[in-house]
This record gives structure tokens, sequence and C-alpha cells, in this order.
């Protein structure tokens, strides 16, 4: 059929020559897919067993990513969603609806906890908040209505370690499902299905993505009929990865053992330095017996990361821990962690009902500087917590540090 060269830019004959091999994965972009024929026109979202229908259900780079998270999650499935905080609402949509109770941890993730309180609360789901620390006990605030239960350890923040176990099996015998966040550990560190979790999700964005420069989540489930639950929401409400993201995310896997690696004995030199401060009275470490839970820790991870807080002393006022914070210079102020650059962002606006720190809270996250020239940065800094320091002029954040 001879065609106008205006239909040959739409219709090329043209091809590269078959056979190149790479070690890289392929970044498949598209929105439409193709059918061989009529007949096999169908609109699914379980392309892992049915052929590719739609761009907004993954491309083969997406569903490779996927398939390696579920991988070494131990899953027997794993969605992709566009961040964190979407993976988050992504396990409420899939498993409560108007009139059911969840339980959720005090140390939750603070945009987590404003989605419970907010657009969860209007939907006619009821939210109720636990000690992190209560293990076996949170049977007594089960309800029959209760139809998920989340865990999140460490705790963002206070960092306390749960004891997911015992609270996955009270929550499993009153027929609720357990969903962990487990970014802290990059779904490597603790194994979530392996201590009773039906739901494991994760911030790709952090460890996984390594570089700060990537939004993306992750949703692995333990059953297929969690995997049903979670995926039909997932259809519905719309949430398409680029691949693009997914390929820098597959690349950052291949670094990930190195990185946790370096990040685990970095972090622990500075916390280890930190906690013979004078001017600290706790460090909130899993692998510090100061944290709550330590013994948990010990018992269920096999390795610790990057982020930690720091309990400044009692009498020490907000405005003295603010200037310590801008007097950092190799510490950037910024949310996130799991990058390759140290971080510092006070937390003086943490709700606690138990273990409550009030303005005392940093929260560090180490990267892959040379941890002494971190605790240098650290012990110049400290010295502007005394009330004669004078107040640090912190340099521009586009100028590079020497």
């Amino acid at each position: 059929m001879s065609v106008s060269w205006r239909t040959k830019l739409i219709h090329p004959g043209a091809a590269a020559p078959p056979g190149f091999r790479s070690l890289a994965v392929p970044t498949y972009r598209g929105s439409t897919t193709l059918f061989g024929s009529a007949a096999e026109v169908h609109d699914g979202w379980r392309q892992d067993e049915a052929p590719y229908s739609y761009g907004l259900y993954g491309t083969p780079t997406n569903l490779e990513l996927a398939a390696r998270i579920a991988e070494l999650e131990g899953a027997a499935h794993t969605l992709l969603v566009p961040g964190g905080q979407a993976a988050i609402a992504l396990v409420y949509f899939a498993f409560a609806a108007s009139g059911d109770h969840v339980l959720v941890p005090e140390s939750i993730y603070g945009p987590n906890r404003e989605l419970a309180d907010g657009l969860l609360r209007r939907l006619g789901i009821e939210v109720g908040y636990y000690d992190p620390l209560l293990g076996s006990g949170i049977g007594a605030l089960l309800r029959d209505t209760t139809r998920l239960v989340w865990c999140e350890s460490p705790g963002s923040v206070t960092m306390e370690v749960q004891d997911v176990p015992a609270i996955a099996a009270v929550a499993h015998d009153r027929g609720a499902v357990v969903a962990v966040d487990n970014t802290y550990a990059a779904g490597v560190l603790f194994d979530a299905f392996g201590h009773g979790a039906d739901v494991s999700i994760q911030a790709l964005t952090k460890y996984v993505g390594g570089h700060s420069d990537l939004l993306l989540g992750s949703v692995s489930v333990r059953a297929d009929r969690h995997y049903e639950a979670v995926g039909g929401a997932h259809q519905l409400l719309g949430m398409a990865v680029s691949p693009d993201d997914c390929s820098l995310a597959l690349r950052g896997l291949q670094t990930l053992g190195v990185r946790l690696d370096r990040l685990e004995a970095s972090t622990l030199a500075v916390a280890r330095w930190l906690a013979e401060r004078p001017e600290v009275e706790a460090v909130l470490h899993p692998a510090l017996v100061s944290c709550p839970g330590h013994a948990v820790w010990e018992r269920d991870f096999t390795g610790s990361a990057s982020v930690f807080s720091v309990v400044f002393a009692a009498g020490i006022p907000p405005e003295r821990i603010l200037a310590f914070v801008d007097g950092l210079r190799l510490f950037k102020i910024g949310y996130s962690w799991g990058g390759v650059t140290s971080l510092a962002v006070p937390h003086f606006d943490v709700a606690r009902q138990v273990r409550p720190y009030g303005t005392r809270l940093v929260r560090l996250n180490i990267g892959l500087e040379d941890p002494a020239d971190l605790i240098a940065d650290l012990g110049a800094a400290l010295a502007l917590l005394s009330p004669d320091a004078a107040a640090p002029s912190r340099p521009s954040r586009n100028r590079s540090v020497r």
C-alpha cells in the first residue's frame, strides 16, 4: 500500500534492527497500547496475567519494578502509585468504607494522620489512635467494625518500634487487615509479611530512589484477596506512575544494598556521638537502648537506616534549637530522607498524647558524606545552643560547601 510522506510519519516502515541487549531495563512509555485483533480488546488492570490494555495500568518498565519490589518484600503482588501518600490513601480506600473503624498509631506519618482526620472522617470512616508500644494490648481498642489496623515501625519522627507480630495476631483474630508502612526498612530490613502484615507500603521516593529526584510509592500484599481489593481501587482512582520514574527506581535498586550498609554505619557513628553530648537528653535511634521499642528492633530487624531524632535537654528554648539547625552547614534543611545528602528538620508540632517532646525534637537524616565531617558540623552548631551565642547567618542554599 502506497502512502504519502505525511502518513509515513505516523506509520513508518523503517525500524531499528532487532537483537539489542542491555543491562538496563528499557523505559517503555505509552498511554495507548495496541491489541492484535478486535476480539482481544479488553479493559482490565491485571496485566501480570493478561495482555496490556492501557498505559494507565503500567508499561513493562513499571511492571518490572513492581515485580522486583514484590520479590524483595516476599509479597504475592505489588502495585505502584505516584508517591508514599498515594500508597497510604490506596490502602484506606481498598479496605475501609463508611461506618468502618480503623486504628492508627500515634507515631504515624503526619500526612497519614491528616488524611485520617480530614477526608476519611468526612467519608464516615471513624479513626482511633493508639500508643505505638501497645502491642497485644491493642485488643482492647478493636471493635466489631474495625477493618484496618495501621503500623509504622519505627514511627515517624519519634521512632517507636512496634511489636507488629503481637498486633497482627490480635487484629487477625478480629478479622482486621494489618498494614505496615515499611519505608524506614526499605522493604528489606524488616520482613513485614514474615511478621504478620497483610499489606506493606513504601515511599520508594526514599531509599529505593535514593537520590531525592523522584516521587513513587508501592503497595505490596500477602494474598490474592488483598490484591483484588487494592487492584480494583487502584484502577478506579487512576493512580498512574511515570515509566521514567520507574526507570530511576530500577537503577536505585541496584545500589540499594551498598547505600544501606554505608548509611547504617555512618548514622550509628553520628547517633552514638550525639548520645554522649550534654546538650542531648535522648537519641531516638532504633539501634540505641534510648529508643522506645529498642528490644523489639533487636528481635525483628536485620539492620537500621539513616533517619533518627534528637531530643534536646530540658530548658533549651526553641529559638536556640532553631539556631542550631540554621547553624549547620553540611546538613540541609528539608523534608524527606533516604537520599545522599544529610538533612535536619525541627519537629515542634508533633501531635503526641504519650511521650510528648514539645519543642525539643529535631530529626536528622544522614547522607553519604564522611561521618567525621558531619560530626564536626554538628559540634560547631551545638555551640549555638548557648544563650550567649550569636544567631548564625546560614549560607545560600545555592552555595556549595567546600
